[in-house]
């Protein structure tokens, strides 16, 4: 038996803006959750528009400098919601990444370094925000759309539906 040219990883994945955000995580970390508190994030206007990618295993191809994002076929558009079950809702693929979240991450820290930040998949280097386990995931990866270069869709702060654009920007620490 030949091993697939382009295997799937352990994860969930949701498009923000122009930009998939991996979540990577043990079972039972709170990857399809925080999937889904995204994009309800993104339809109550805290963050752009927010779409699944793909949950529960992702398919990742380099093409060039970016990652690309997609579920399996035979998973697109499915989403587990713990106490409903698997449920369908829309879906897009081939979105290139721009952010990893590690769920349970060993390495995560109340001021991290700066080479926890970073991480490489397939090659390709990408934001990454470790958070430890038990800790809200949901306010750091907002806080990170909204204060990282190339993470979110840049007309947020400019185009916002609530009509309160995103005035928060990354300090000098971070620039």
């Amino acid at each position: 038996m030949t091993a697939p040219s382009n295997p799937t990883i352990h994860g969930s994945a949701v498009q923000v803006g122009d930009r998939a955000v991996v979540i990577r995580g043990p079972s039972g970390a709170g990857k399809s959750r925080l999937a889904f508190d995204l994009i309800l994030a993104g339809r109550s206007g805290q963050i752009p528009v927010t779409t699944l990618v793909g949950d529960d295993r992702l398919r990742l191809e380099p093409v060039g400098n970016r990652l690309l994002v997609s579920p399996p076929h035979e998973l697109g558009g499915l989403i587990e919601i713990r106490g409903l079950g698997i449920r369908r809702c829309a879906f897009v693929a081939g979105v290139p990444a721009g952010l990893v979240v590690d769920l349970c991450a060993a390495d995560a820290a109340r001021l991290p370094v700066p080479d926890a930040l970073r991480t490489a998949l397939r090659g390709v280097e990408l934001a990454r925000i470790p958070v430890a386990a038990g800790f809200s995931a949901l306010p750091l990866v907002i806080a990170a759309l909204t204060t990282i270069s190339g993470c979110g869709n840049s007309s947020f702060t400019t185009d916002c539906r609530k009509e309160f654009g995103n005035h928060i920007s990354p300090t000098i620490a971070t620039e």
